[in-house]
């Protein structure tokens, strides 16, 4: 079935209790057992599982043409898990430009622990190999990366890991299923926040991790979902479950939307650059046609005057919501630097733009008059 069939109906089922059509919210904690101590309905308790997890377990999954999904309470916990299922001692290899939360996960909690890390620049597939040692197991891609929207070539870092048997994985928030399917270009493992376009809607926190196959180390995974317990809320599965029957819609309009922005600002005299990867100059935009079908809804850019200028533009737009996120019906502006904070890497003069579905006329209109 195509995305828009799949992302309707993959997960649902009519209520067969009721008819409903709409798939109830199951809150209830704990399942009855038959008198023979089993669990008949296949459900115990809501850690283990709990039919809303499950069905949206089964809907991501098949956007991502994954065979198995585990949802987590946020995603950072989704990310979290990828890690905690290697062993101490392991070799990562990160993008050196990582989301500062993923950032943050591997230096401060991670490493302590005992996993070795290497940030190297994941758009040069020779610094990649370079950087594999005899204990890699695994590699992290993220692209459009956050928030210079450098794009890594997902198969060609698929297959260096593979050479050295480590696991690839993707972190696939930014373009959603609608933008690319990481599986289908050799990532073993895609991982979601799906508090962003998922959900849609700023009004959810959750994360996922699905899996190519159902192997030992998405067990593990399972494992730590089950065992460590940041498992995602029944009613907050059901919020990303109704965001995801529009994602396909939504995604397209964030994407015309977002180019449309992108080329008014590439155009502005008081705009140093524009990263978007369906702009022609951008760095990676060859590899992007060749990997992704939409090029999202995220612009950043860097504007003259420093990060003075950065911050009095912030101060004067009317329809973009001065904010922190991505991946809702409306528009953000953020600096990004002070939200990084201390050894950020991100220019002092960027602002990074999540772009709504507002007219993209109104958009364009209202950065226009805050960089006047």
């Amino acid at each position: 079935m195509h995305i828009e069939t799949l992302a309707i109906h993959a997960g649902h089922q009519i209520d067969s209790a009721t008819g409903a059509v709409v798939t109830p919210i199951y809150l209830s904690t704990t399942f009855e057992r038959s008198s023979d101590g089993t669990y008949p309905q296949g459900y115990d308790y809501i850690r283990s599982n709990n039919p809303n997890r499950e069905a949206l377990e089964k809907c991501v999954s098949q956007l991502e043409n994954g065979a198995v999904a585990a949802a987590f309470a946020s995603g950072s916990a989704a990310t979290m898990s990828v890690f905690q299922a290697l062993s101490p001692g392991d070799h990562v290899i990160a993008p050196n430009d990582i989301y500062s939360g993923t950032y943050l996960l591997l230096k401060d909690i991670l490493a302590p622990w005992g996993l070795a890390v290497t940030f190297t620049d994941l758009t040069n597939p020779n610094l990649v190999a370079e950087a594999i040692q005899p204990n890699t197991k695994l590699i992290w891609i993220e692209t459009p990366s956050n928030p210079l929207l450098k794009i890594t070539d997902i198969r060609q870092i698929a297959e260096i890991a593979h050479q050295t048997n480590a696991l690839c994985v993707c972190d696939n928030t930014w373009a959603s299923p609608m933008g690319q399917t990481p599986l289908n270009l050799g990532a073993d493992l895609v991982v979601h926040a799906t508090t962003k376009y998922l959900g849609g809607h700023s009004d959810v926190l959750g994360g996922v991790v699905i899996s190519k196959t159902e192997n030992e180390f998405f067990q593990k995974i399972r494992k730590i979902q089950k065992v460590g317990g940041a498992v995602a809320a029944p009613f907050d599965c059901w919020l990303v479950m109704r965001g995801i029957q529009t994602l396909p819609y939504r995604m397209r309009a964030h994407s015309e939307n977002a180019l449309k922005v992108a080329e008014f600002l590439t155009n502005h005299p008081q705009v140093e650059q524009v990263y978007y990867p369906g702009l022609k100059h951008h760095l990676g935009h060859e590899i992007a046609l060749k990997q992704m079908q939409l090029f999202g809804g995220m612009i950043s850019c860097q504007v003259k005057g420093g990060k003075e200028k950065a911050f009095a533009v912030a101060a004067k737009v009317k329809i973009f919501t001065r904010a922190t996120s991505l991946g809702g019906v409306e528009s953000l502006i953020e600096h990004r630097a002070s939200i990084e904070g201390k050894g950020t890497k991100t220019p002092e003069n960027l602002l990074r733009l999540s772009i709504g579905l507002e007219h993209p006329d109104d958009l364009i209109n209202d950065l226009a008059q805050a960089m006047e």
